[in-house]
């Protein structure tokens, strides 16, 4: 499936009802089991990241694959499980009611273990080697562009000179007029009161 999503999260609300919800669900599993992954959107999918990628999650037409880079942990549990592409790392879901994911649990949870060992012995397979394995062609499925927007100039504002007093706008003058006009008046009449007292 094409997508122009940048998120996982806006890539699940994108899919029909009953691939987001499986998807949805799988996604909450690798977090939760898989403490300290990466999530990002690549390719079109779902990546999950500890010291390279890890996992990739895919919503097909019909069906939805999970990618994983630790090739000796799937066919552990190649018997396991229907859809198994052993050659190529790839367990596909095709049924999204019955999701075996006590299963998938135990392949991510296996998964972190074998690439720490990994990790510790510098034996990390590339992005490349992972994508050469698992069949995706980065040119088919380049990462979206990052979403820019234009941002207009905000308007200039004058430049106050300190040495003259800022302008005034004719609401605020007349304003100012008619407070210092009722001020005068009032004082005005107070001293004609003390004239006509003395």
């Amino acid at each position: 499936m094409t997508t122009t999503a940048t998120t996982v999260g806006a890539y699940l609300r994108d899919l029909p009802p009953d691939r987001r919800v499986a998807m949805a669900r799988v996604c909450s599993m690798i977090r939760r089991s898989a403490r300290g992954v990466r999530e990002s959107m690549r390719y079109g999918l779902a990546f999950y990241e500890l010291d390279g990628p890890l996992f990739a999650l895919e919503s097909g037409r019909r069906h939805m694959s999970l990618y994983v880079a630790e090739q000796e942990v799937v066919l552990r549990h190649k018997e396991a499980l229907a859809g198994v592409n052993a050659a190529r790392s790839f367990i596909r879901f095709s049924d999204f009611n019955r999701l075996p994911l006590d299963v998938v649990e135990k392949i991510v949870r296996e998964s972190v273990v074998a690439r720490r060992a990994r990790a510790a012995n510098g034996a990390i397979p590339t992005q490349a080697e992972l994508l050469k394995l698992w069949a995706i062609k980065e040119q088919a499925a380049q990462a979206p562009q990052a979403v820019t927007r234009a941002v207009a100039a905000p308007a200039s504002k004058p430049s106050l000179d300190r040495s003259e007093p800022p302008k005034r706008t004719a609401t605020r003058a007349a304003a100012l007029q008619r407070a210092n006009g009722t001020k005068a008046s009032s004082r005005s009449s107070s001293a004609e009161r003390r004239s006509a007292r003395n």
